[in-house]
């Protein structure tokens, strides 16, 4: 039994644009434009799911999945920074965010741990992994880095390391407990037919 679990980030909104911790803002014009233009790109799946985030349901109407909430996917719970930029966090509590940017065990913000994030994210993946067809699931990019961290077995300092583009597709494939990975691809508009 071999399973696809495809990982699609969210369209930009003014958080991602900032850089903010997720403000349950939602998605902006220019964002839902994005998300509408790619729907026709978007692999077949048989199952859809979305992180609750607005901005990843937010997305996945957009794109035009009926998609079910999955509390498992949720972002990074992020406690009292929540809302606020990366800079003023950083201004306020350099000492923190530098534990926080270098600990995967610190929980300086009084939320989650990247740590508890990946497990979170892993134990949801590997209950996948004993079943077969396709999950195409809407998350934050934080989950799509745990995922492929948890997948490949990486250490957890990596999880910084890895770019998760808005719109892009992040597809593990899960067989016997392995998982393979093929990351980021970008989901294109489709082409316009000329007559």
């Amino acid at each position: 039994m071999t399973v696809r679990v495809m990982l699609v980030s969210p369209t930009m909104n003014t958080a991602l644009r900032q850089p903010r911790f997720d403000d349950g803002a939602s998605l902006d014009d220019i964002g839902r434009r994005q998300a509408r233009a790619v729907a026709g790109a978007l692999p077949e799946a048989g199952r859809y799911l979305s992180a609750p985030s607005v901005r990843c349901r937010e997305t996945a109407d957009a794109l035009g999945l009926d998609a079910e909430q999955a509390g498992d996917l949720r972002d990074l719970d992020v406690g009292r920074w929540q809302g606020r930029t990366l800079d003023d966090v950083s201004a306020a509590e350099p000492r923190a965010v530098a534990a926080w940017l270098s600990d995967p065990l610190a929980t300086p913000h009084g939320g989650e741990s990247l740590s508890d994030l990946t497990a979170r994210v892993g134990e949801w993946l590997d209950a996948r992994s004993v079943e077969s067809g396709r999950i195409l699931a809407v998350v934050e990019p934080a989950v799509v880095r745990a995922a492929a961290v948890h997948a490949l077995g990486l250490p957890l300092r990596t999880f910084w390391r890895l770019d998760v583009l808005p719109l892009s597709l992040t597809t593990l494939t899960g067989r016997a407990g392995r998982w393979n990975l093929h990351c980021g691809q970008p989901l294109r508009p489709a082409p316009v037919p000329t007559d």
